[in-house]
């Protein structure tokens, strides 16, 4: 049996912690076992306190990042190798991948979304180059899903920011405006996509079902023989 831990970015919103702490109950009924839950920046417990108390038990590490940027590449591996802990299993972030893009998808679906909408992919944004390449690679797959461009944009590190493509669409003469937002959970970046002058803005994802079957399947890829069955 395999510690499950599920590591996040962490906000200072009380309503972003929550759900955080809501994916992680939801994805533990999945599979059956508890899931512990990290933060990698604000707050903690850190990945390297959780994996610490864990006294040497074997441990699964989800990222429930959206692309692999410097969290998921530099930060989680430092906390994992100071954490002492000599068997961690890190698996893939959540994105890109077709799955969080059907998950987008349905959120866009349950907003009233219409196939003649301008959409703008909102992504909190990174100055990382792998990260930003698979920003771009979900922003294709979400074109080629809905038949019709989508233009990404950064709620915070990156241009063009999302207020920003939502009025260079207007001048384009676009009518309705959806911002697809491209984040877990609520919080500052959140709040940054309901003012950006969109028609409609969509949820974060983190609590979607898509969500956490995509997390639990992580986990139990992740060799965890006692829940392949779950």
């Amino acid at each position: 049996m395999r510690e499950l831990v599920l590591v996040a970015h962490g906000t200072r919103k009380p309503g972003g912690v929550e759900m955080i702490g809501h994916l992680a109950d939801r994805v533990s009924t999945s599979l059956g076992q508890r899931v512990r839950v990290a933060f990698v920046d604000v707050l903690g417990p850190t990945p390297a306190e959780v994996l610490a108390s864990l006294h040497r038990q074997r441990a699964v590490l989800v990222p429930a990042f959206l692309s692999s940027g410097y969290h998921v590449r530099n930060d989680i591996p430092e906390h994992v190798e100071a954490s002492g802990h000599p068997d961690v299993t890190v698996t893939p972030a959540l994105g890109p991948c077709p799955q969080m893009v059907r998950v987008v998808t349905e959120r866009l679906i349950e907003s009233g979304w219409q196939p003649d909408d301008s959409v703008v992919l909102a992504a909190a944004g990174t100055s990382d180059l792998n990260a930003q390449r698979d920003l771009r690679v979900t922003a294709t797959l979400l074109s080629a899903a809905l038949g019709n461009r989508v233009e990404l944009a950064y709620a915070a590190t990156g241009e063009p920011r999302v207020a920003d493509a939502v009025a260079r669409l207007r001048e384009r003469g676009a009518g309705r405006v959806v911002v697809a937002s491209y984040l877990l959970a609520d919080g500052l970046f959140q709040d940054r996509l309901r003012t950006s002058g969109a028609d409609v803005v969509t949820e974060p994802l983190g609590l979607h079902p898509g969500t956490v079957r995509l997390i639990a399947s992580r986990f139990r890829r992740a060799a965890v023989p006692s829940l392949m069955s779950a």
